[in-house]
């Protein structure tokens, strides 16, 4: 009897051994208000909610085929148990007409206003995961890539550990308790997806962070340990590598985790198709000064140090390495000149290129964001939208009397001569 042998799957577009361009736009959501805090919606600053299917079309036209964009939750479900998709209706069919692939965030900070407690609600998790259940029953025939949490190195240290974002905790006893409960929202929202979407690809990113200068000082030495292991705790809680010798178990246990919180996370581990990398040269180096406690200004309180490409190689290797997935820039970019911007691009894109010719598994390379962008100083002041602007895009914000207006810059140029090179294609097996 002859058999016949189905044909292999296609490969997902991280198994084809391209580069991938990508762009993002950004998404950052924190709805909630207080004296002297207003809410921050990036859609709403930048007037995507109005101008998103002309915003995609401009995407596209750079020569990028994937597109990170998030969900903006807290109007999706604007009460507990109402749902309000129109918006994200009409956007979704927009970027399938732009030809844009979408990697979907879904969490890229804030909750929904009627959640109290925000991330440290004990039922956040439940939560989560049922937003994340609903966009995927409702679009996942288009969307098949999804970042579950944008940066859940960042949710746990501004809403848990620095206090500048609800629910406002501080210290490491916060930080833990914002991260396990992000994992744990993690953990489901990927576990829910896979189920009801077989062809998912999950994305995981989190921020790059390294820790230099004189970290080995007396007054410096734990406290630079801790924040060193914290940059990984919630990727390594999500994929169940938090054993009993890992280095901030004892840490968990002293800030209130028990052992069967630990023991869930490794039963029920959850794993990136890809890991995702978010690398800026200006900001994602810290330092410590021996004698020098510094206070005061942005949530984060150290000084940054800008070790360019060796720094963007140095977290590529990093992660590869830790968790033996395919990586990929998912966030870079500089604020400043054209020249500037474009340095940074020639400069990045080539490493990933080298790195790529030495073996490192780099699947894509994201500018971000496809247009500037406000800084989140904006929710606490008073000043004008245009008082914030951070000049980082392809495109640049241009506020008129009647519109806010994308203008092309040379920077979307020289993206669209490196999306659509040759090289892209080269790639050591």
């Amino acid at each position: 009897m002859r058999t016949v042998t189905p044909p292999a799957p296609a490969p997902r577009w991280f198994e084809d051994g391209r580069l991938h361009f990508a762009l993002g736009i950004e998404d950052t959501f924190v709805p909630q208000t207080r004296t002297g805090e207003r809410a921050i919606d990036e859609y709403e600053l930048t007037d995507h909610y109005a101008q998103y299917a002309s915003d995609f079309a401009l995407g596209a036209s750079t020569g990028a085929d994937l597109l990170r964009w998030g969900v903006p939750w807290y109007r999706v479900s604007p009460e507990r148990g109402r749902w309000d998709w129109s918006w994200t209706d009409r956007a979704l069919e927009a970027m399938r007409a732009s030809g844009l692939t979408p990697i979907v965030d879904l969490m890229h900070y804030g909750t929904p206003t009627w959640l109290e407690d925000e991330f440290a609600h004990p039922d956040y998790p439940e939560h989560v995961a049922e937003y994340g259940t609903r966009f995927a029953e409702r679009y996942g025939d288009f969307a098949t890539d999804y970042t579950p949490v944008n940066e859940p190195v960042i949710h746990a240290l501004f809403a848990g550990e620095y206090a500048y974002w609800p629910p406002y905790l501080s210290g490491a006893r916060g930080f833990a308790t914002i991260a396990v409960n992000v994992a744990r929202g993690f953990v489901r929202t990927q576990q829910a997806i896979a189920e009801l979407v077989p062809n998912a690809t999950f994305v995981h990113v989190d921020a790059a962070m390294k820790f230099v200068g004189d970290t080995q000082a007396p007054e410096h030495r734990d406290e630079a340990v801790r924040l060193t292991e914290q940059v990984y705790l919630v990727e390594d809680l999500v994929t169940g590598r938090v054993m009993e010798e890992h280095p901030l178990t004892a840490v968990l246990r002293r800030s209130g985790v028990d052992d069967n919180t630990l023991a869930w996370f490794r039963e029920n581990p959850v794993h990136p198709d890809v890991m995702g990398v978010n690398y800026y040269p200006g900001h994602s180096t810290e330092l410590f000064e021996a004698g020098v406690h510094h206070s005061g200004g942005f949530a984060d309180p150290r000084p940054s140090v800008d070790r360019g490409v060796d720094g963007l190689r140095d977290a590529l290797q990093t992660y590869s390495f830790r968790y033996g997935a395919p990586v990929m820039v998912t966030e870079t970019c500089v604020t400043g000149s054209v020249e500037e911007r474009i340095a940074w691009l020639d400069e990045s894109v080539g490493l990933v290129e080298t790195m790529r010719s030495e073996g490192t598994r780099i699947v894509g390379y994201t500018w971000w964001p496809l247009f500037d962008m406000y800084e989140w100083t904006w929710r606490h002041t008073e000043n004008a939208r245009r008082d914030h602007l951070l000049t980082m895009g392809l495109y640049d914000l241009i506020e008129t009397d009647t519109a806010l207006v994308r203008s092309k810059n040379p920077v979307a140029d020289r993206y669209r001569h490196h999306a659509t090179s040759d090289r892209r294609f080269a790639a050591r097996p």
